[in-house]
């Protein structure tokens, strides 16, 4: 059995964790689903994949929600307890800042370990399952590069106009309507029903009509060609292809171990950094509380802000430099974890019980000018 210090300790911290994870994990849930509807209104997005969508995107981003709720939690309870003087009670028995550390790395173990299976397991799971929705999304008929059903699109700077009435589900176009004035003659096609695709290879886009009309001629003139037709192609030139690149984020954790690409080191680092975080910020919560009423609190509240956000603006600057070789392997992109633990340490220890106690004892020995000298 736990002391009831350490308890009564851990279950704020852990209560506060969870009101903060969850009320973080709701406004991303209502970010990200905003962000799905939009897709699912462009037609990049199938309506039936929305949930399995929005679910791997919430596995995806927990990792890294975990890290900033658990600082935040700390921050939150044992300023708490400092605002209620339960800490300074607690230091008046005794109970220093070792015993807040202790039950602190008690919760801190397994919020960790949490942390570090979404992050080296589950995220690039995700990742993978978003990505394969994403590819057949890109070979179905509901992904038009950005067309919605009845309006007009313009290609080839103006010469082709394409109207699509509607976009059935899973069946492709229907009510399609094609100008086409590219040649000597404007051509008109229309037709009941269609479909779309994107050439891999040139990065194309090949509309393909079936079973409508065409009508080649122009505006004055009697020679109109009136054709019916079974298939109609047409080809609309794009950007060129797509480069096929294999996402880091997708790679199983264990097929990056080894490896000596900085960009796939990288991105192993970046998913280690998460439950590591967790005590790197333990560190760094317990000097920006302000254990005593008399301290001034808004300080603390700025070193703190300041801390959180230089820790996670280093984080993706350092990834970034080991990414693309800026830094050497060696040195790793846990840098900087060391660096604001360092300097939130030397910020806060003039206020520190022991240092006082030891500038005093110094005082003592090296008296000033004036002062008696044996």
């Amino acid at each position: 059995m736990l002391p009831i210090v350490d308890r009564y300790i851990l279950g704020e911290v852990a209560k506060t964790l969870l009101a903060i994870l969850i009320t973080l994990m709701l406004i991303v849930a209502s970010m990200l689903f905003l962000r799905t509807l939009e897709e699912v209104n462009l037609g990049a997005l199938n309506a039936d994949l929305v949930l399995r969508f929005l679910g791997l995107q919430l596995v995806r981003d927990t990792a890294t929600l975990l890290p900033p709720s658990f600082f935040i939690a700390a921050l939150a309870a044992l300023s708490r307890l400092a605002r209620d003087s339960e800490l300074v009670a607690l230091n008046a028995c005794g109970i220093g800042p070792r015993r807040l550390y202790r039950a602190l790395v008690l919760l801190a173990l397994p919020v960790a370990l949490v942390t570090g299976w979404f992050a080296l397991v589950l995220q690039p799971w995700a990742a993978a399952g978003i990505a394969e929705i994403r590819l057949q999304q890109k070979d179905q008929a509901t992904q038009i590069a950005g067309v919605q059903a009845g309006r007009f699109y313009t290609e080839e700077g103006g010469k082709v106009v394409v109207y699509v009435g509607a976009i059935a589900k899973g069946k492709g176009l229907e009510r399609v309507f094609v100008l086409d004035r590219q040649g000597d003659k404007t051509r008109i096609v229309v037709s009941d029903s269609g479909r779309h695709r994107v050439d891999d290879r040139t990065g194309d886009h090949l509309v393909t009509l079936i079973d409508g009309h065409r009508f080649d001629g122009n505006a004055g003139e009697g020679n109109y060609l009136i054709a019916r037709f079974r298939e109609y192609q047409l080809r609309v030139a794009g950007q060129g292809p797509e480069p096929q690149v294999t996402k880091k984020s997708t790679t199983p954790s264990l097929d990056l171990l080894g490896s000596a690409d900085p960009l796939a080191r990288a991105e192993l680092e970046h998913r280690i950094a998460a439950p590591l975080a967790i005590f790197t910020l333990l560190l760094i919560a317990v000097p920006l509380v302000a254990i005593s009423p008399r301290q001034k609190t808004s300080g603390r509240l700025l070193l703190a802000f300041l801390a959180y956000f230089t820790f996670f603006n280093l984080q993706q600057l350092a990834e970034t430099w080991l990414g693309n070789g800026t830094t050497p392997l060696w040195l790793t992109s846990f840098w900087y974890q060391a660096l604001v633990l360092v300097l939130v340490y030397l910020v806060t220890l003039p206020e520190t019980r022991w240092y006082k106690v030891l500038r005093e004892r110094l005082g003592r020995g090296h008296p000033g000018p004036g002062g008696d000298q044996d």
